[in-house]
């Protein structure tokens, strides 16, 4: 078992006025707030939270590699048992047809969809199965006490795979298109359903089992924090930054930018050009999402006559058939979610440009939490018609085909996704008064002046 992480912790005296404590160990900056505090030692099952915002910094689990190497290779092999077998067969007046997990990308791709059938593999097979074996990689090196080969970098892979990870979101699109069809033909769950439950259940718990903060000291140990840094006030303030990736506290260079000495991931005091780009990526997801809505997201044929589906008239065909559940879950994933999202981002992209001392801060914070949460949930839809897609397909009896309002919608969620991650939550705390520690030759330059006062960090 690897050194803890919270052996090398320890205080150094307090300040000369007595009140600000200062300590160069096992420094973080909060990535939501950017109050620097010092990580208390912590035993298993407890967490260390921002005292200002309340974000989770630290959370140290029971014997953390060997947790998260038997619930990665369980959830692999559940995820090899989801591709081997037969997902879902179905049948309809007197034609069956079946299919396996990975006709949901091919067929998409089949039908001139290339776009959409590459996003729902990378999103449910592909970068699940490297998120798996990346964590496998870097446990095993870690019970020998000797990191694998190229570990850091895997490491850094790790925090950026997350979010667009989304076997639990295709597992409620699946239960949406049985429900869908149940009324028109026979479905039978085959043994790799259960299996992608599983799995998804499995690759849920492997990515809250990882304890980046043990992991990163147990890779590349922990160097003391840079000198004159002190507790309870604004990193930016002291001219240092914590890492997105790994946590260590850096000073940045004259020029308000670095590398992280443990990670090497690239640091700025803000994302630079955060609330321009989020707007950017606000405006081309406006624009998609108009014929996402305007255009048929899915085209029906039975018996020769053809009919098209709109995101909108997909709810109401649930409504009318009484399937009210149904219909609030897509509404409120197709509609209500994008266009929450992007009055939410739009919203904070006006109110951090104020910089005002305010109350308000720990609300917007929430908001924006909410806000990149709920995001990956919009891809139900686009789910939904890749699943019935593969399913469906009996000729002039019976088939559906995916429409070009699918690849509008999925544009707007990935776009969405990238808007949210794009903002810095770190904006909503900054002030008018508030002045990164650089050389005043860089304060010239810097979005703090009020020279600049228009531009963002």
């Amino acid at each position: 078992m690897p050194p803890s992480a919270d052996s090398t912790t320890d205080r150094v005296p307090s300040s000369a006025d007595g009140t600000i404590p200062r300590t160069r160990r096992r420094l973080r900056a909060c990535q939501e707030c950017d109050l620097l505090v010092a990580l208390p030692p912590l035993r298993p099952h407890e967490c260390a939270k921002c005292p200002r915002c309340e974000h989770t910094l630290s959370y140290r689990h029971y014997r953390p590699a060997e947790r998260s190497l038997a619930l990665a290779i369980t959830a692999l092999m559940a995820l090899a048992a989801s591709v081997s077998f037969p997902f879902i067969r179905f049948e309809a007046r007197g034609i069956s047809n079946s299919i396996q997990l990975t006709d949901t990308a091919s067929s998409m791709i089949n039908f001139q969809e290339p776009f959409v059938g590459i996003l729902v593999l990378l999103t449910i097979v592909v970068l699940p199965i490297f998120f798996l074996c990346a964590v496998i990689w870097l446990q095993i090196g870690l019970l020998r006490r000797a990191p694998l080969p190229r570990s850091r970098q895997i490491a850094r892979a790790l925090s950026h795979l997350a979010p667009w990870m989304m076997a639990d979101v295709f597992v409620i699109g699946a239960l949406v298109s049985l429900i869908k069809i149940a009324g028109m033909a026979s479905v039978e769950l085959g043994f790799s359903f259960w299996s992608f439950c599983a799995f998804a259940l499995l690759l849920l718990w492997t990515t809250r089992s990882l304890d980046t903060d043990w992991m990163w000291f147990s890779l590349e140990s922990e160097p003391l924090a840079p000198e004159g840094c002190e507790t309870g006030r604004p990193a930016a303030e002291q001219g240092v930054t914590g890492c997105p990736t790994c946590g260590l506290v850096n000073r940045l260079s004259h020029f308000g930018r670095g590398r992280c000495q443990r990670c090497r991931e690239p640091l700025r005091f803000r994302a630079p050009h955060s609330v321009q780009r989020t707007w950017a990526l606000l405006a081309a997801a406006v624009i998609f999402y108009i014929p996402a809505n305007v255009y048929p997201i899915m085209n029906t044929a039975s018996l020769g006559d053809e009919s098209a589906s709109t995101i909108v008239g997909g709810v109401l065909i649930f409504l009318s058939h009484g399937d009210w559940p149904i219909a609030l879950i897509i509404f409120t994933a197709s509609v209500v979610v994008p266009i929450g999202k992007m009055i939410s981002l739009s919203w904070l992209c006006i109110v951090v440009k104020r910089r005002e001392a305010t109350d308000r801060r720990d609300k917007r914070l929430k908001l924006y939490r909410i806000t990149e949460l709920i995001g990956r949930w919009s891809m139900i839809d686009v789910f939904v018609v890749a699943i019935l897609v593969a399913l469906v397909h009996a000729g002039s009896l019976l088939s559906i085909t995916p429409g070009p309002g699918a690849l509008a919608f999925a544009a707007v969620v990935i776009i969405t996704m990238l808007a949210a991650n794009s903002f810095d939550a770190r904006l909503i705390w900054d002030t008018r008064d508030m002045q990164p520690k650089m050389p005043v030759a860089l304060k010239r330059h810097s979005p703090y002046s009020p020279v600049k006062e228009s531009e963002d960090v």
